[in-house]
């Protein structure tokens, strides 16, 4: 199975204030769990649906995997999907693009436009 080279992070706007400043250390789950939690493409709209249905003022942000290295590792999550999770911060020269959350016509979680 090829795995993709970019995965999101849903943050919220004082989360993204942080990794505008230089990196976010992560969201209260994230620190309990010991990772930041990352979501592929194919991922994203469920995530969002099911941790953030109620937060107004999201954010995305697409992370460069490749850029992570070692620190990020996939492990099965809910359902038996693999799940990027990331071992560090994450820093804003591994982030490719960031947008506010938008939705696409058909209810998806819109991604973040990469240069």
């Amino acid at each position: 199975m090829t795995r993709p080279a970019t995965a999101y992070k849903v943050l919220t706007a004082p989360q993204m204030a942080d990794l505008e400043a230089g990196s976010f250390q992560g969201a209260p789950i994230d620190i309990q769990d010991g990772y930041i939690h990352l979501s592929t493409a194919a991922q994203l709209t469920e995530t969002v649906d099911r941790h953030f249905a109620d937060e107004p003022d999201l954010w995305v942000a697409a992370v460069d995997l490749e850029a992570l290295g070692d620190a990020i590792r996939w492990e099965v999550s809910r359902g038996g999907a693999e799940f990027p999770h990331l071992y560090g911060a994450l820093t804003l020269d591994t982030v490719v693009a960031y947008s506010p959350l938008e939705r696409a016509e058909d209810g998806s979680v819109a991604l973040p436009v990469t240069g």
